[in-house]
């Protein structure tokens, strides 16, 4: 192999943030974090889903997320749907005023 063309491969512990599970798989991701496992330093890299929690390896029926759909959607758009609200009823009042202005 050629000097400096090819990623530094190492192995890396990796941690299923969800369940808490470690795994220790060789890679090329060059995390800046480093852990202490059983007795050994490693590069850290956390992963939201893995093999230890995946509904397809686990044989779990239904996913859950931590929130609903409907929630995280309620939250997303609760500030978009008050600022129609506002605006909304800025318009009325300018119509009520122009409405006097003509009197």
């Amino acid at each position: 192999m050629q000097d400096k063309k090819h990623p530094l491969y190492q192995e890396v512990l990796f941690e299923d943030s969800s369940t808490g599970s470690k795994f220790i798989i060789g890679s090329t991701l060059q995390p800046k974090e480093k852990v202490m496992h059983e007795g050994k330093e490693y590069p850290h890299y956390r992963v939201p889903v893995s093999s230890a929690s995946h509904p397809f390896f686990t044989k779990a029926t239904q996913f859950m997320d931590t929130e609903g759909r409907v929630d995280k959607f309620t939250k997303k758009y609760q500030r978009i749907s008050e600022q129609v609200k506002q605006t909304q009823v800025k318009q009325e009042e300018a119509k009520k005023e122009k409405v006097k202005k003509k009197k």
